[in-house]
């Protein structure tokens, strides 16, 4: 089966709203095995609208639309659907007691011209909503056309999704689809490169995402039934990890947060932050994850030469013979977070995010990660060559999730590659990179 996705709205065509439906409907069709080949955005125009969906309908089995379901007279998608698969609207009476009930439920009563959202396909049928005023429709011809409509406000769309409409398009498939995620450190070309073959055939298929200084790799596999859609799924991901190693660091989790506090829990580790340049960011990351209370106690924020003295211990003549913008700097920072926080592991970030600040030798870009582990003594440092990224908040994200990785690997008792690595307590010229 292909598809279309159409949007609808003259704020999405304005930038006044950002469209993460079309993403979240593109991925969520791929999962199904449906591809597809065009996304539209198209104002609260009928012509446009009406041309749109004539030419989508004549090349692809399957149109997926959000926006123009609400009650205004600018709303008229699904007038406009409904005449293009010659399928009448009718009043619904089941569906008006909903939209009152809702309303109720709010304090409020609904206008007269809510009830142009009881409308309903006469041989389609509606799409349940009970997240908000306005119910989905379903649309065909007899002649393997389809057309689904759904409310513009992500929140709606999404649960319909979730609750109506992929469980219809399943059974239509006539078979189970599974999809696995599998996250990897590193870029979209240098993974391509090391696993190319991975990524032909169809049943599974692996399709590759690039996100900020990491990858998502989508297995998808379609079978009679779940536990063989599952089989075929993990069979590829298997492989996958054989080629890219110790870089594949999870699959399924919403990020590498979830990763390394899970890995802390189930060790029994408690770690520790001291942040310069990234401003705490690698602290919010891991307070994302459920469970990090357990094992994130202390998140040092230590921005001015003052802070990294007074709180971490940094000595006066280290800043003033390495700069705070040094390998001496980032491992005493975070010696200090071990020794201010009791904790087993400690990660600690300085460096020159930009857009100002570069000194001789130092471009902005040049970050200063280390990791301290109190279990084994030893530290591990790396200067980072973040330059090629010219906007600030990619470095600070960047430098955040490679301390995050340095936290997984001193958790799981991997490889630090490229890191120098020596007693945490050193001379500070060793740490001078």
């Amino acid at each position: 089966m292909t598809a279309e996705i159409i949007c609808v709205g003259t704020e999405l065509l304005l930038g006044d709203i950002v469209n993460t439906n079309a993403q979240f409907l593109s991925r969520e069709l791929a999962e199904l095995g449906i591809s597809v080949l065009h996304q539209h955005v198209v104002g609260d125009n009928v012509p446009r609208l009406q041309a749109l969906v004539a030419q989508a309908k004549a090349r692809s089995g399957l149109l997926v639309f959000s926006g123009g379901l609400g009650p205004t007279a600018d709303d008229l998608t699904k007038e406009t659907v409904a005449a293009a698969f010659d399928d009448p609207l009718r009043f619904d009476e089941a569906q008006w007691r909903k939209i009152i009930a809702f309303f109720a439920r709010m304090g409020r009563t609904p206008t007269e011209n809510n009830r142009k959202q009881a409308m309903v396909p006469t041989r389609g049928h509606a799409v349940e909503n009970d997240h908000g005023t306005a119910p989905g429709a379903w649309f065909e011809d007899g002649q393997g056309h389809c057309a689904v409509l759904l409310p513009g406000v992500p929140r709606e769309m999404k649960a319909m999704w979730a609750e109506q409409v992929r469980p219809l398009l399943e059974r239509r498939q006539n078979c189970t689809i599974r999809s696995r995620t599998l996250h990897v450190l590193g870029g979209e070309s240098s993974i391509a490169s090391k696993a190319a073959p991975l990524f032909e055939g169809e049943n599974p298929t692996a399709a590759i995402y690039c996100k900020t200084g990491e990858s998502e790799i989508r297995v998808t596999a379609r079978a009679a039934d779940a536990a063989a859609a599952e089989a075929l799924c993990e069979e590829r991901l298997a492989k996958f990890r054989a080629v890219l190693g110790d870089a594949a660091y999870d699959t399924d989790v919403p990020g590498l947060a979830w990763t390394v506090v899970r890995a802390l829990r189930e060790r029994g580790l408690h770690a520790a932050t001291a942040e310069s340049c990234t401003g705490g960011l690698i602290a919010q990351r891991l307070t994302e994850a459920p469970g990090a209370s357990e094992v994130f106690g202390y998140g040092f924020v230590t921005y001015a030469e003052a802070a990294k003295q007074t709180l971490l211990g940094v000595p006066e003549e280290l800043l003033k013979r390495y700069t705070v913008y040094s390998g001496p700097v980032a491992v005493a920072m975070a010696r200090g977070a071990l020794a201010a926080s009791g904790a087993e592991l400690a990660v600690a970030v300085t460096g020159i995010a930009g857009p100002g600040g570069a000194l001789p030798g130092k471009p902005v870009g040049t970050v200063y990660l280390a990791g301290a582990d109190a279990r084994t003594g030893q530290a591990y440092l790396y200067r980072l060559a973040l330059s090629a990224y010219r906007e600030r908040e990619v470095v600070r994200a960047r430098a955040a999730l490679w301390a995050l990785d340095v936290l997984r690997r001193m958790a799981l008792g991997l490889g630090q590659p490229g890191a120098r690595c020596a007693a945490a307590d050193a001379a500070p010229d060793t740490w001078d990179l």
